[in-house]
């Protein structure tokens, strides 16, 4: 349960630091274009705590579901020769996009990381071209299980189930469950490699295990090394060039989506709502498959909330862009009053969706997630 806990305070962490890239990458080109910056804040009010380090206030608060910095004159409506407003438009431009570039600088870091170790990562039991290196992970093991009295622990690879002389390679999830199912009751013993070495393990599948664990009590995943570890000096390379084919990839799925979605052919396989804690969650789940796929899966992330930053709706950064692009075009800005209340109004809606995809999916998934941690 301990570990649990330790696991979603390090995803929550994670999704918090990536908010705060993204608002620093605000926050530094404001200063650098010297627009006064009146609060740089980590989570969001009710403030736990504050200091004034020069004219900016740096913040901790109650809700820990993202970041914010407070740019003055970013509302409208003042004339000042240090505000955000009185900018000529580019530099504007520039500080709305910054947010959003630290988001894809982020993710080549982290990919560039990713090169630097070499991540295994879940690929499924579907056949893949040129795929020779899938393994079978122990991700998973239930206390008092077969596999957790065999001494079976989490990271282990199965290799191979032996029935009487029958010695069976697996390298599908699939293989293993029929093996086991279909030797309810038997012994079978499990070439098991761990580290650099390979030991057998017995154990007798169960006829009648408890719900959610299977005859043997293990999760697994099937993963394969896709991304290899580079040599120092071309990790940079690849994390470039990895974050932009995810973002390509990315691109195209939400059209994807969006297609299905105006068709009625409703989400494709395998997608889902989500909100922070939903997003969390999905953090937490991705630190039990090592420490490789928990990165590939911030830095995905990162790519994916900057796309969405860029959709131009009002309240994002996207739709900041919208309005600049309308000042350009008519020669002035548009009215404060229509600006704030656009933007107020798909705040509300933003929130309101916010909140329905927490009740509706997150919070199912949390209790789920923490209710593993007593079955295990």
């Amino acid at each position: 349960m301990i570990s649990t806990i330790l696991t979603l305070v390090l995803a929550l962490f994670s999704l918090v630091a990536l908010m705060v890239i993204h608002e620093y990458g605000h926050f530094i080109i404001a200063k650098k274009f010297g627009v006064r910056v009146d609060e740089f804040g980590i989570g969001y009010p009710p403030k736990i705590w504050g200091k004034k380090i020069g004219e900016t206030e740096y913040s901790i608060n109650w809700i820990p579901f993202g970041a914010f910095v407070r740019i003055y004159g970013e509302e409208g409506g003042v004339d000042d020769l240090r505000s955000f407003q009185n900018l000529k438009i580019w530099k504007r431009v520039l500080i709305v996009i910054g947010g959003v570039a630290a988001f894809w600088i982020a993710a080549i870091i982290i990919f560039s990381v990713l090169f630097g170790i070499g991540a295994d990562l879940p690929v499924g039991d579907q056949d893949v071209a040129g795929l020779t290196n899938a393994q079978v992970k122990i991700v998973s093991v239930s206390q008092n299980s077969p596999a957790g009295l065999a001494g079976i622990k989490i990271g282990d690879t199965v290799k191979d189930i032996i029935v009487g002389k029958i010695d069976t390679k697996v390298s599908k999830v699939a293989e293993f469950q029929k093996i086991t199912s279909d030797n309810k009751g038997k012994q079978i013993t499990l070439t098991i490699g761990r580290g650099n070495q390979d030991i057998n393990v017995n154990l007798t599948p169960r006829v009648s295990p408890p719900a959610g664990e299977g005859s043997v009590g293990v999760g697994l995943e099937r993963m394969a090394t896709l991304i290899k570890k580079t040599v120092w000096y071309e990790t940079p390379i690849q994390g470039v060039v990895y974050t932009w084919n995810t973002t390509i990839n990315a691109l195209a799925g939400l059209y994807s989506t969006f297609a299905g979605l105006f068709t009625h052919k409703g989400l494709p396989a395998g997608a889902a709502f989500a909100g922070p804690i939903g997003i969390t969650v999905f953090l937490a789940n991705a630190a039990s498959y090592g420490a490789g796929f928990f990165l590939y899966f911030i830095g995905t992330i990162a790519v994916l909330v900057a796309i969405f930053n860029l959709f131009p709706i009002p309240a994002l950064d996207g739709g900041k862009l919208i309005f600049l692009l309308l000042e350009k075009i008519k020669g002035k800005p548009v009215s404060v009053k229509w600006e704030q209340g656009i933007t107020m109004v798909f705040f509300i809606i933003l929130i309101t969706l916010s909140l329905f995809i927490t009740i509706r999916f997150d919070v199912p998934r949390l209790f789920e997630f923490i209710k593993s941690a007593f079955v295990k």
